[in-house]
């Protein structure tokens, strides 16, 4: 019977065209209490209890043998009309339908909403496609059995055979194949069951996202911090949620990533070559293991633990971090450089393995990103070290030649020697580029550039008449459009679907019949939390009285 390891090759999903039943007979009682005794030998984890739930004692539970459309002979287990159990060649594995029940079963990997349509249709899964959570990938070893989830939604979508290690993918840069597909929701083995659709099961790292703000607060538990243009050198009250800006220097405890690095997805208007771009991601990454996952306690810490548990997931999303594209070439060179630089201290403490030993976790790095009432402090703080504030006119500063290259136009760069404190700050703030970041619970922040676009809701009116509720932008919030369509599906008692928004690539819209608006605000304010301001489209809910 099949072990955790599986040193042979399995072929692809052989489920994804339909297949031959030869026999389906109801199970006698030796072989039931031998699949019994399997399944506790092959899935140590389950309990007594929890073995009994899924081989029942006394329920009708059959036996069918079947052909897959490639001629592998299966035998699948069924109990209470649903699949849960399937053998070939003397492994025993589950189904999806019996991982929605013990989402645990297996080590998980997550990858993107988009990918499950091909790995319906048959493909293996790349390791370009994963999504590697804040605690890293889950260890395992080359032949381990593994499901396969999406974002958002802890509840297994497929399950694969692992292509190679954790540590090699990790070296290998995620690049290559990554696990052989078996089964898959959607597929035939899951139709022959009741067809229903995965449960929303939350990530073990992030509870229904809280993004709640606090008045006054930039730092609190779980923000979105929005655009904010105006400041002035009284300190007057701004508005709630402050733009973060890229600018001067702050220690290494403070630092954070810069999401225009370059990496899988380099940015065709920066100037920089992929080698440049490669190195600053290298750098940025490097960073933010030490600011956000890096403690002291750890050290001393090997260095392929500190690239592989650390670096990698903190690569921002969409990017690829790749040493070989870097100036670098080896993780060692690397490293030596930031010792040169004084940020740590590397040894050899063991022949051959090297640790990192010591973290200078104030040295000071530049291009972080700072909010704006941090530019405001800096501003401030330059003219007045440089006796830059007009004696005559406190409300004037004078500009030196760093704030003339820095904030002035060409033409007037010999015209204009001094400007108001208003018109120096907001000149400064329109010279950076805005960025905004959202904090969930127990997950380091997310910065990226540009400003945050609000969750969108629509109706439209289709062909038949009737109406349909669309809501947009859920991804740039953490929120999991297959996971919020089913909780509407449930709750409106209505259709669902969830299709590319149109004239866009990596953005999904969920659709719901009818006029829904009001279930899916509850959803966002009071469970998710959301701060009505992100949200457009809530006065759009049908009036009480009237029909959806």
């Amino acid at each position: 019977m099949w072990s955790p390891s599986l040193p042979q090759a399995t072929p692809a999903d052989m489920f994804a065209k339909a297949f031959r039943v030869k026999s389906n007979t109801a199970i006698k009682g030796s072989d039931r209490r031998k699949l019994r005794a399997d399944v506790t030998a092959v899935f140590p984890t389950l309990g007594t209890d929890q073995v009994s739930e899924l081989v029942p004692g006394k329920e009708e539970l059959n036996i069918v043998k079947l052909y897959a459309h490639r001629g592998d002979a299966v035998t699948v287990y069924v109990s209470g009309g649903n699949p849960i159990l399937f053998e070939l060649e003397k492994n025993l594995y589950p189904t999806v339908y019996t991982l929605w029940s013990y989402p645990d079963l297996l080590p998980t990997f997550t990858t993107w909403p988009l990918v499950l349509e091909k790995l319906v249709g048959g493909a293996d899964l790349m390791l370009p496609g994963l999504v590697v959570p804040p605690a890293g990938l889950p260890q395992v070893q080359k032949g381990d059995l593994c499901a396969i989830a999406l974002v958002g939604n802890r509840a297994p979508v497929a399950i694969g055979v692992a292509a190679m290690s954790t540590a090699e993918m990790l070296t290998s840069g995620l690049k290559g194949r990554g696990f052989s597909v078996l089964h898959t929701y959607q597929d035939h083995l899951w139709r022959s069951g009741d067809k229903s659709s995965p449960p929303s099961i939350a990530p073990l790292a992030l509870d229904p996202p809280d993004l709640s703000e606090e008045k006054g607060s930039v730092q609190a538990d779980s923000t979105v911090q929005g655009d904010m243009r105006r400041l002035t050198l009284e300190g007057e009250e701004q508005e709630e949620g402050e733009v973060q800006q890229r600018c001067g220097e702050k220690s290494l405890s403070e630092a954070t990533e810069d999401p225009s690095v370059g990496g899988l997805n380099p940015d065709p208007t920066d100037s920089k070559t992929l080698q440049e771009q490669m190195d600053e991601l290298l750098q940025r990454c490097f960073l933010r293991a030490l600011k956000y996952r890096v403690k002291k306690a750890d050290l001393p810490l090997l260095t392929s633990t500190l690239l592989g548990s650390h670096m990698f997931s903190c690569c921002p999303e969409g990017r690829q971090l790749d040493i070989k594209k870097s100036s670098y070439k080896k993780l060692s060179k690397f490293l030596q450089h930031m010792q040169q630089e004084q940020i740590i201290q590397v040894q050899e403490l063991s022949k051959g393995v090297e640790s990192v030993v010591a973290v200078d976790w104030k040295h000071p790095r530049k291009g972080s990103i700072l909010e704006g009432s941090e530019v405001r402090t800096i501003v401030i703080n330059y003219a007045k070290k440089n006796d830059l504030v007009d004696a005559d006119n406190k409300n004037l500063v004078k500009l030196d030649p760093i704030l003339c290259d820095c904030i002035l136009e060409k033409g007037e760069q010999h015209t204009v020697m001094k400007l108001p404190w208003d018109s120096l700050l907001n000149r400064c703030l329109e010279k950076l580029q805005p960025a905004y970041q959202v904090t969930f619970p127990g997950q380091e922040p997310i910065v990226k550039k540009g400003k945050i676009c609000p969750i969108d809701i629509t109706l439209a009116q289709r062909a038949s008449n009737k109406k349909v509720t669309v809501v947009r932008n859920l991804e740039a919030y953490g929120l999991d459009p297959c996971s919020v369509a089913t909780i509407l599906q449930q709750r409106c008692q209505a259709s669902t679907t969830v299709t590319p928004a149109p004239g866009t690539k990596d953005i999904l819209q969920v659709q719901i019949q009818g006029n829904q608006i009001h279930h899916l605000g509850r959803l966002l304010l009071e469970e998710y939390r959301l701060p009505r301001k992100h949200i457009q489209g809530l006065e759009k809910a049908p009036k009480p009285g009237k029909k959806k």
